[in-house]
């Protein structure tokens, strides 16, 4: 289970890094990269953890497959268009308390962590950092002539 919790953190945090650089006061990227570096070995152990689970219970082909399979879909479980900027949001800070957690502990980390990434996903989590609430937008007449090939100007 913890390294379930945190195969599932590090993909959240990797989907951050590439899907929230819109704002380089998150700082996504530089920050993920420094938890890479600092959690490494239980990065790696988490890894190791997985893939062994899923090569002992199917194999060694069914089972890389399998673990792939699963490295895919917790990716794209964590890619969101509607709570984009509560996940970043919630992504950026978890990515920063990370980097104050001592070598050794992201494990545990990870497994108080994971609920609070989650429910950014929702949409419905507020963020200190963040408070917009996005509103439909007008969409304009689009059979009008003045958006038409032509290009012409309109008055």
């Amino acid at each position: 289970m913890k390294a379930d919790a945190v195969w599932k953190v590090r993909a959240g945090l990797n989907v951050a890094a590439l899907q929230c650089q819109f704002s380089p006061f998150l700082a996504t990227v530089p920050t993920y990269n420094a938890l890479l570096r600092q959690h490494s070995d239980e990065l790696a152990q988490a890894f190791k953890v997985m893939t062994g689970y899923f090569v002992r219970t199917m194999g060694q082909r069914a089972g890389q497959r399998a673990f792939d399979t699963y490295a895919t879909r917790t990716n794209q479980s964590w890619a969101t268009f509607d709570a984009q900027l509560s996940f970043c949001d919630a992504a950026a800070r978890t990515a920063r308390r990370a980097l104050w957690a001592p070598k050794g502990t992201f494990a545990s980390f990870a497994e108080a962590e994971l609920p609070g990434m989650l429910e950014s996903l929702t949409g419905n989590a507020r963020s200190p950092l963040i408070d917009v609430r996005l509103e439909w937008a007008q969409v304009p007449d689009l059979t009008d002539p003045c958006f038409g090939k032509s290009r012409r100007r309109c008055r």
